[in-house]
């Protein structure tokens, strides 16, 4: 289980995050989203450890590990999956997975991970993780090797960046498999994408740094569509 103990960020002096109190259960998919600016990816960012909050605890299944480091909390099972992943000129994708995995990886499991994110793994397996890969092979290359991990708990920061639509189809997919096998870690998912938010157990809706409403995605997403389409309509008499 994550909580966030009122949870501060500042920058400079200006507030990115204010006061955020969350916790996310065990076996629960949860997406954050709002606004563009409203301090989501940063709050990923502080969960990971990428930040450290100015104030406040961020607990993981009871353990404090506010001043842990990005490996720290890599070794204590918190996967990261970022807007843009790193590609890596000279490794091969069997490789990236074995680290991802500990270093005790079988090449057939690693076929099995490619497999689990829609990719071919014959064609995939021994090619580098460079320029050659589009960005949504790349996105599920990411997405593998956090299910090698076996992680407790996975971020993911805005998914469908980056991605065309095909690759997004398939994505809605991997994602509706790892909730059905979540198998007692968490899943917390920042994005606006409304095919996203529908298979959420609980949308928490992030604005000013301050969290303005969360709760079950069926009783959410509806508001949220309909504040869209006031600002919609709003915009098109602005014309």
């Amino acid at each position: 289980m994550l909580e966030l103990q009122d949870i501060f960020f500042s920058v400079e002096g200006v507030e990115i995050i204010r006061g955020v109190n969350l916790t996310v259960e065990n076996n629960k998919f949860v997406v954050i989203t709002g606004p563009n600016g409203g301090g989501k990816s940063t709050l990923a960012r502080l969960i990971m450890g990428i930040e450290k909050p100015t104030s406040g605890k961020i607990i993981l299944d009871g353990q404090d590990i506010t001043n842990a480091d990005i490996t720290e909390r890599a070794k204590l099972g918190v996967g990261f999956a970022f807007q843009q992943p790193v590609r890596f000129k000279g490794i091969e994708v069997f490789d990236l997975l074995k680290l991802a995995a500990g270093g005790k990886l079988t090449f057939n499991k690693a076929c099995d991970y490619l497999s689990a994110v829609g990719l071919c793994a014959q064609d995939y397996i021994k090619r580098e993780v460079n320029s050659s890969l589009s960005g949504g092979e790349v996105k599920r290359i990411e997405i593998a090797t956090i299910l090698a991990r076996k992680t407790k708990l996975s971020i993911f920061d805005e998914p469908e960046a980056g991605i065309d639509l095909w690759s997004f189809k398939h994505l809605i997919q991997i994602f509706e498999d790892m909730r059905k096998n979540i198998d007692g870690g968490s899943i917390v998912i920042i994005s606006h994408q409304e095919r996203i938010l529908s298979i959420a157990d609980e949308i928490i809706v992030l604005a000013d740094g301050q969290i303005k409403n969360r709760g079950a995605a069926e009783k959410i997403l509806p508001e949220i569509i309909n504040t869209e389409s006031v600002i919609q309509e709003c915009e098109k008499l602005k014309r």
